[in-house]
Formats: C-alpha cells, sequence, structure tokens
C-alpha cells in the first residue's frame, strides 16, 4: 500500500513538472510522458496510450487559459484536427502491426532517441542564428510562401493577417497526427514551427491554437487506444491530478516571461533525454542495472531543472513589475 501511494505521489509531481513546461513552451508533455513510461517498463503500446491520454487531459486545461487569453485560432484549429485524426488513426495501426511482430519496444525506443535529439539540435541551431542576427533582422518570409500548394484554392483566412491553403493545412495536420497516433506525442514540436515559420502566424497564437487541435486529436487518439485496452490509468489518473495545475501555471507566466531566452535550455533538455531514452534501451538490453538509473535520473532530472527556471523567472518578473 505504502509503495502504490509513493508510486502515486511521484506522478503527480511528475505530472506538475510537465504540465508546467507543457503549458509554456506548448510542447513536451508527452515527451517526457511516454519515454518516461518506456523506461519504466511499460510495454510500447501502454505507454503511447497513455501518453496519449495524458497529454489530452493536460491540453484541455491549457487550451482554457489560452482561449481567455484570445490566442486561438478555431477554424485553423479545427482543420488542423481533421489532419490530425486521420493521421493518429494511420500511426496507431503501424504502432499495433509492429506490436505483434514484438518490434514496437525496440522501435518507439529508437524513434524517440532519434527525434529528442534530433528536435533538440534543430532548437539550438535556431537560437544559435537568433543570437547572431539582429532583432530587426529576425522576421522571414513564412517558409510555405514559396510552395504553389500555400496558395490552392479553398484559401483560408487566419488571425495574424495571414491567408493559406485548406489543404496545406490538412497536409500538415495528417503528418504530425501519423506521428502522434506512433509515438504518443502531441506533436507541438513539429507544428508550433510549422504554424509560426512555415505559415507566418504569431507564436502566441501558434501556441493556443496548437494546445487546441492537440486537444481534439488526442481525444480521438486517447479514445482509440482505450478500445485496445492500451491505457494504464494507475498511472495517467495521478499524472493528470498534478498537470491541471502545472498547465495553468506554465500557460499564464507565457505572458511575462520571455520564451526565447529558455529555449536553449529546453533544447538541452531534450537532447540529455534523448540520452536517457538510449541508456534505458541498452540496459533493457544487456540488463545493466546502472543505466537504467542513469536513464530516470536525466528524464526526471531535466525536467525539474527547466521548470523550476521558468517559475523562477516568473516570480522574477513579477517581483520586479510589482515593485516598479
Amino acid at each position: 500500500m505504502v509503495l502504490i501511494e509513493s508510486e502515486a505521489l511521484f506522478f503527480v509531481g511528475f505530472g506538475l513538472v510537465v504540465g508546467i513546461l507543457f503549458g509554456f513552451f506548448g510542447l513536451g508533455g508527452s515527451f517526457f510522458v511516454t519515454p518516461a513510461l518506456l523506461v519504466l517498463g511499460h510495454p510500447a503500446e501502454a505507454a503511447v496510450g497513455s501518453g496519449l491520454v495524458f497529454v489530452f487531459g493536460t491540453s484541455i486545461a491549457a487550451a482554457v487559459t489560452h482561449r481567455s487569453a484570445g490566442h486561438i485560432d478555431y477554424r485553423l484549429g479545427v482543420l488542423l484536427i481533421l489532419g490530425t485524426a486521420v493521421g493518429i488513426e494511420a500511426g496507431r495501426r503501424v504502432l499495433f502491426w509492429l506490436a505483434e511482430k514484438e518490434l514496437a519496444d525496440f522501435t518507439i525506443s529508437v524513434a524517440y532517441v532519434v527525434l529528442l535529439a534530433g528536435v533538440g539540435l534543430l532548437i539550438l541551431q535556431r537560437v544559435r542564428r537568433d543570437r547572431l542576427v539582429n532583432p530587426g533582422d529576425r522576421r522571414s518570409s513564412p517558409v510555405f510562401e514559396r510552395y504553389t500548394l500555400s496558395q490552392l484554392p479553398p484559401v483560408l483566412s487566419l488571425q495574424s493577417d495571414v491567408r493559406v491553403s485548406v489543404w496545406l493545412i490538412l497536409i500538415v495536420g495528417l503528418a504530425i497526427g501519423t506521428l502522434s497516433g506512433f509515438l504518443g506525442v502531441g506533436g507541438g514540436f513539429l507544428m508550433i514551427p510549422s504554424l509560426v515559420y512555415g505559415v507566418g502566424i504569431s507564436k502566441s497564437i501558434a501556441v493556443g491554437t496548437d494546445i487546441f487541435q492537440i486537444a481534439g486529436s488526442s481525444a480521438f487518439g486517447s479514445v482509440r487506444y482505450l478500445q485496445e485496452d492500451a491505457v494504464h490509468f494507475s498511472v495517467v489518473i495521478p499524472l493528470l491530478g498534478g498537470s491541471i495545475l502545472g498547465s495553468y501555471v506554465g500557460s499564464r507566466l507565457t505572458d511575462i516571461v520571455d520564451e526565447s531566452a529558455l529555449m536553449g535550455y529546453f533544447a538541452v533538455m531534450l537532447l540529455l533525454d534523448s540520452i536517457a531514452v538510449a541508456s534505458k534501451t541498452v540496459s533493457h538490453t544487456y540488463g545493466i542495472r546502472i543505466l537504467h538509473d542513469l536513464s530516470l535520473v536525466l528524464l526526471i532530472g531535466t525536467a525539474l531543472g527547466v521548470a523550476a527556471l521558468i517559475l523562477y523567472r516568473g516570480g522574477r518578473t513579477a517581483y520586479h513589475d510589482s515593485a516598479g
């Protein structure tokens, strides 16, 4: 009984930390939950399914906060939900096919190693480039404007004075949804750059709209994994208990803390988490206990460190504003 209560408390605390990261950066929820469940020995299907249910619950709380701040473009969000829902079903089918071949655990672990490292390196590159460029010169034309597909009728008028093809939005949603259904991620790490740098909408609208679409698409994915009995509620419920408060706090801090100043730390965290998942994979393959312990320390320690930094920056800014 004590062990069960201790485990529940651990997941409540972990959910609080992950919720702060998710609400602040608009990504990161399942980046920690699904790898953590893999490290703790949960089957790949259950880790992915539980990750999607967690993302759904967390995104609901964050979406309410962003709605009150006017950060959601609903027409864009609905289109993204349609595209990602189809993609999630495709990704889910691939995962269960791999599970039948007893290849799911290894494949998902390797995919997370590559994904975490790749996104971490891309963010570091972006941060370094922004530091070398004058602030007034950073705004460039949206990447997707270079392609004819971006203006293929019908064209949708979005917030931030942007017009883009409905087909382009659906394709973006389909691609990211497939990854979401396969790995249990919300897809924000790809969706937000796609909306900001690809489509050209503002960062705050991109985060709010992405969280809105995650709420809708992850609801669909959660139902599909529930039908396969691939969700561990003993883990998900305490995680959600902590993350609801965390996502509210993180969402509020987006208006008072300069997110760009913390992106470098977030990128390093993803790189270390990539090492954590790799350590877990080697540990489970060859039975090296110390690598298993290392993977847990890296996953939990990095998330806790960046969340603490966000809270510190937010508290310091609030103090200076009130004193001024």
